[in-house]
């Protein structure tokens, strides 16, 4: 069963639950079927990103691994979603040495329940695309925070600064 969300999710409200194949971080390099509410009990990270081995994509998700020590000394699950193939985010995390995993969302299911499939503005087109986001979901299963337009250079201080709070 997938939860509804409301129009526009906020703190406190619950983390709408999903299925979805994760590959990397703690599941391992070969896929396995997912689905979120079996880890509620812990935080989560959830960060949306809009695609695998791009520039900024990168430069954020390289951030989170070379933060790794700091962040899992937290218990948080972390999981990028993009609308990416298990195969290419494959590609991804071994070409970068990725610790954590990754959620395969070709369906666009997750990124519309979480309200971050948006229409962009690219060099003057409208096309629709993943919205930098992350969210992190308390223990309770209910979003914390959110963090919007993410920078991808800052995406990690921000995260670090709220889990040194938790």
């Amino acid at each position: 069963m997938i939860t509804t969300p409301p129009t526009k999710l906020e703190p406190g409200d619950p983390a709408p639950d999903f299925e979805a194949t994760v590959v990397g971080g703690e599941f391992g390099h070969s896929p396995v079927d997912f689905r979120l509410s079996s880890y509620f009990g812990r935080p989560i990270i959830l960060y949306f990103y809009p695609k695998d081995d791009t520039p900024g994509c990168t430069t954020q998700a390289c951030g989170i691994r070379d933060q790794w020590t700091n962040l899992s000394k937290t218990g948080t699950l972390i999981l990028g979603i993009s609308t990416d193939s298990i195969e290419s985010h494959q590609r991804f995390i071994t070409k970068h040495s990725l610790p954590f995993a990754l959620i395969a969302d070709c369906d666009k299911k997750i990124v519309n329940l979480y309200g971050v499939w948006v229409e962009k503005n690219m060099y003057g087109r409208k096309i629709w695309g993943t919205e930098r986001t992350t969210y992190l979901i308390g223990s309770d299963g209910k979003i914390t925070h959110i963090f919007r337009k993410v920078k991808p250079d800052s995406h990690v201080s921000k995260i670090l600064d709220v889990l040194g709070r938790a």
